[in-house]
């Protein structure tokens, strides 16, 4: 369920279809994100699913599936 929420966000964030993004989707390799981009969908993670992303973390969100991951871990 978590990766479901944070494709359609990403997919929103990039415009671009949900079915493009994959647990193993690289935000800037694959999706095309800059570092502004990066930084704007971590702030809207974090109001979605009420976490805070350590700025030390930033380099741990390129890949989609590390967002879940870390999500999934806060919210347990």
């Amino acid at each position: 369920m978590t990766f479901e929420k944070v494709q359609k966000l990403i997919a929103q964030q990039f415009s671009i279809e949900p079915s493009k993004i994959t647990m193993e989707s690289d935000l800037v390799k694959d999706l095309g994100a800059d570092s502004l981009d990066i930084a704007d969908m971590i702030m809207t993670l974090e109001d979605e699913f009420h976490v805070t992303v350590p700025d030390e973390m930033a380099n741990d969100f390129l890949v989609v599936g590390n967002i879940v991951k870390f999500i999934d871990s806060q919210n347990k």
